[in-house]
């Protein structure tokens, strides 16, 4: 008798291990599953974080060249302006702001550029209050 309760002692645990071990197994897959998953999307973000590091890289690239480009046609066009209309008064030469080569060379130089605003307080917005009656 004692035989026969180990051999169905024996059919019982191999079932409950069966069932134990299916249920348990989908858990264990389902995080090995998230896992990659976690890893996959760390991946791409440092992939992303990379790109976005060499997109500004060379906006910043870009922008400098831009930047060079346009005080070297500012200057060409001073000194352009300078030798075609030589007798065109100060106040009226449009590129009366003229930059120095240092200037021309040197990104953080302080340009002189013309304002869009006047001197003075121009009086247009303090005209007289409408009078309520």
């Amino acid at each position: 008798m004692t035989w026969e309760y180990a051999l169905i002692g024996l059919v019982v645990g191999i079932a409950i291990g069966a069932v134990a071990m299916r249920f348990g197994n989908r858990k264990l897959r389902q995080q090995q599953v998230l896992q990659n998953e976690l890893d996959k999307s760390k991946t791409e973000l440092e992939e992303y974080r990379q790109e976005l590091v060499g997109h500004f890289a060379r906006s910043a690239e870009l922008l400098d060249n831009m930047a060079r480009d346009y005080r070297q046609l500012y200057q060409h066009m001073a000194k352009s302006s300078n030798n075609l209309l030589p007798d065109l008064p100060m106040q009226e030469n449009p590129f009366r702001y003229r930059l120095t080569e240092a200037e021309a060379d040197n990104d953080q130089a302080p340009v002189e550029m013309p304002r869009d605003y006047s001197e003075g307080a121009s009086g247009l917005l303090r005209g007289e209050r409408p009078r309520r009656d």
